[in-house]
């Protein structure tokens, strides 16, 4: 049983960090190429997507903090991989929970004007700027991350 709880925690590792990359590397930014003409929609899609790929983190770290916790007891606490999918956990609560409802104000405050076309543009920049920094600290760990886990 404890071979197939090793195996999980590997296969989530891959999941989740193969998402970061996917996601935030390859399909945002082929969405804001492909619908260049509609950013709104493009930001729409990617910013489901992301929202996604929050829950996928945080179910993921939950499950790797726990496997590592209950595998390891309290040496779990002395390894690198403790600490980063800890990291990696609360950067995406972070920008989930805390960022992105930022984000939503101001576009929802921006009303039907696109939210770069409007007053509120110079801030929904500098959070936007914010939340990339995060995810890539995020994905950056995530790599980390997968070389540990080998």
């Amino acid at each position: 049983m404890q071979k197939l709880a090793d195996h999980l925690a590997a296969l989530i590792v891959v999941a989740w960090v193969g998402g970061l990359w996917a996601v935030g590397y390859l399909v945002a930014p082929t969405l804001f190429h492909t619908l260049g003409d509609n950013r709104q929609l493009a930001g729409l899609l990617a910013g489901k997507m992301f929202t996604w790929m929050s829950y996928v983190g945080i179910i993921s770290a939950f499950y790797l903090l726990t496997h590592r916790a209950v595998r390891h007891g309290g040496a779990a606490l002395k390894q690198g991989f403790f600490w980063i999918v800890l990291a990696m956990l609360l950067l995406t609560l972070a920008g989930e929970f805390g960022i992105q409802p930022i984000l939503a104000k101001l576009k929802s405050q921006a009303g039907a004007v696109d939210v770069m076309q409007s007053i509120f543009a110079d801030r929904f920049r500098t959070w936007h700027g914010v939340a990339s920094i995060g995810y890539l600290i995020e994905s950056l760990l995530g790599v980390a991350l997968v070389l540990k886990e080998r």
